[in-house]
């Protein structure tokens, strides 16, 4: 029998790809998303393939917004069984311009030009709220439900970042280390009540929130871009179906022994040390 699955950030390309994922295994998905045209365009193309959805529009940082989300997922199929907590992201106002600080930057009077001395408050404040908030307040309206019934999990999305920090995103690396962090913590202080947590830790996935940074117009890969594949040693970005397995294994009862788990999905990228 399909579970009951929220996704929050349902109507991004990794997420959308789980979500049709678990989908055709009979579970249940509520699509959410701050935009409602995506997360509807997700739940339609779910349907269109014989599964079962509903988008839902919600802001994980407001509590009102995601108890109005609950309530419509309970009248329509009753209590989340899995939540995963998908939304997140970074800001450019929380990134510096170079990957290390010189002298001479002190002096760059270059428009935009960023270093840590630069970096806004309210753009860290941005990150760490809509990654590690925009964790914990979902799993605090929709895990209630979830206590004393078996077959339920949590999954959030960290980031191999999480492990190593990269350049140039400290506000970024630091929410995703918290979301890992939490995920451990969630992991025991749930383990009483049924409740088992686990987090994937995606490595370098192109997606539009980071086609520019990693590619130029013409398909070539950036320094940056060409950096990190150097660094990937098995030499490609990832694809949203490479999240696909582990998401279906840690969402089964198979993994009923499995809690407090951080997986990287990130072709090695952190198991490699560059030499």
């Amino acid at each position: 029998m399909g579970k009951v699955i929220v996704i929050t950030g349902g109507g991004g390309i990794l997420c959308s790809t789980m979500a049709k994922a678990l989908a055709k295994k009979g579970h249940k998905i509520a699509v959410m998303d701050l935009n409602l045209e995506s997360a509807n365009l997700v739940a339609e193309a779910i349907r269109k393939d014989g599964g079962e959805a509903i988008g839902l529009a919600a802001n994980v940082l407001d509590k009102s917004s995601l108890e109005r989300a609950k309530t419509k997922v309970n009248d329509q199929w009753g209590s989340c069984d899995i939540l995963i907590n998908g939304a997140g992201g970074n800001h450019p106002l929380g990134t510096t311009s170079n990957p290390f600080l010189l002298e001479s930057d002190l002096k760059n009077t270059t428009e935009g030009f960023k270093t840590f001395f630069d970096l806004d408050p309210e753009g860290i404040k941005f990150v760490f709220n809509l990654n590690f908030i925009g964790t914990l307040l979902p799993t605090q309206i929709f895990a209630r439900d979830m206590v004393g019934k078996s077959g339920c999990s949590i999954l959030n999305i960290s980031s191999m970042n999480a492990f190593t920090p990269l350049t140039k995103i400290p506000a970024y690396s630091g929410a995703k280390a918290a979301v890992s962090n939490f995920t451990q913590w969630l992991a025991v202080h749930f383990s009483k009540v049924g409740i088992r947590v686990n987090a994937l830790a995606p490595g370098f996935f192109l997606t539009e929130q980071n086609r520019t940074l990693l590619t130029n117009t013409d398909g070539s890969l950036t320094q940056r871009g060409q950096q990190i594949i150097d660094q990937t040693p098995m030499g490609r970005y990832g694809e949203p179906e490479d999240l696909i397995s582990s998401t279906l294994f840690l969402c089964d009862d198979a993994s009923s022994f499995i809690t407090g788990v951080v997986i990287p999905i990130d072709g090695g990228f952190a198991a490699y040390s560059g030499v």
